[in-house]
């Protein structure tokens, strides 16, 4: 693992890794904030999943993250959104491929030699972060959130792990992709046609299926009332039918005004990390 950025911020560090992943069968990137109590203590972690078009940097220079997670006393890592290289599969548009992994397992040629975000994200990142941090960062409390694509991977991975995550939450996250024309055009190149394989990655349907909600982690989503993307990509109503059904702790916030921006989500990111923080004990 090579270091390549470090910022003093908030009397922590940002810093800029990349590392060679056997996952992903690339070199892959990722950015920790690490807070000034981890001088003295190990401190918990939560992961920020980027959007389509995203890389591990998006997050890093406009979230606004640092000065929370500094008061809070929890890590923060940015993974980037997909693999990279000269030999990963892309194509020449911005919902597929490169800088749109929708951190899934892809099984499809010739996505599935290097598209494997979903394992990447849940077991290889971690487990680098244990070995590379163990003195630094507490991986027995975690949690997850992210942004529309990566609000889809964190309500995914979160939901797929309840034994894991203390708190998800989520700005315009995709909760229903098995229903909308970005899943109807990622998931059948990454996954294939069987829609059954399709359910593992949808948020909605894991949710609607869970079997004991109660055992299930808090939920926070915040959704601008502006985002274009809203009504024909996002469907949060659909989540919260599924909430509704099976009684679990869904809130979401519908914000008058906002779009699906940067701004919104530096508008409302204190509020999602003392979410988190208050689950994670801190």
């Amino acid at each position: 693992m090579e270091k390549i950025d470090e910022h003093k911020a908030f009397g922590g560090w940002q810093r800029r890794y990349t590392h060679a992943s056997k996952v992903c069968n690339c070199d892959m990137t990722f950015a920790l904030y690490v807070p000034p109590q981890a001088d003295t203590q190990r401190v918990p972690v939560v992961y920020w999943l980027s959007g389509l078009t995203c890389t591990d940097e998006n997050f890093v220079n406009k979230a606004g993250a640092q000065r929370v997670a500094a008061e809070l006393g929890v890590a923060v890592v940015a993974p980037d959104t997909s693999p990279r290289g000269d030999d990963v599969a892309d194509e020449d548009v911005f919902d597929m491929g490169k800088g749109a992994g929708f951190y899934v397992n892809a099984t499809q040629a010739p996505w599935a030699s290097h598209y494997q975000m979903y394992d990447y994200v849940v077991s290889e990142l971690p487990a680098l972060l244990a070995d590379e941090f163990n003195t630094t960062l507490d991986l027995s409390r975690e949690a997850i959130f992210g942004h529309s694509m990566g609000g889809h991977g964190a309500l995914v991975i979160g939901l797929r792990n309840i034994d894991r995550f203390a708190a998800i939450s989520a700005f315009s996250p995709i909760c229903a992709p098995t229903e909308v024309p970005w899943g109807h055009k990622a998931f059948p190149k990454y996954l294939g046609d069987d829609r059954q394989a399709w359910l593992a990655y949808d948020a909605t349907h894991l949710l609607s299926n869970a079997d004991n909600a109660e055992a299930l982690p808090p939920i926070r989503v915040e959704q601008g009332l502006a985002d274009n993307f809203l009504d024909e990509q996002l469907h949060p109503h659909r989540l919260e039918e599924a909430a509704e059904q099976v009684g679990a702790d869904v809130e979401v916030n519908r914000r008058e005004g906002y779009d699906h921006s940067y701004f919104f989500i530096a508008s409302f990111m204190e509020d999602h990390l003392r979410f988190l923080g208050r689950h994670l004990g801190v």
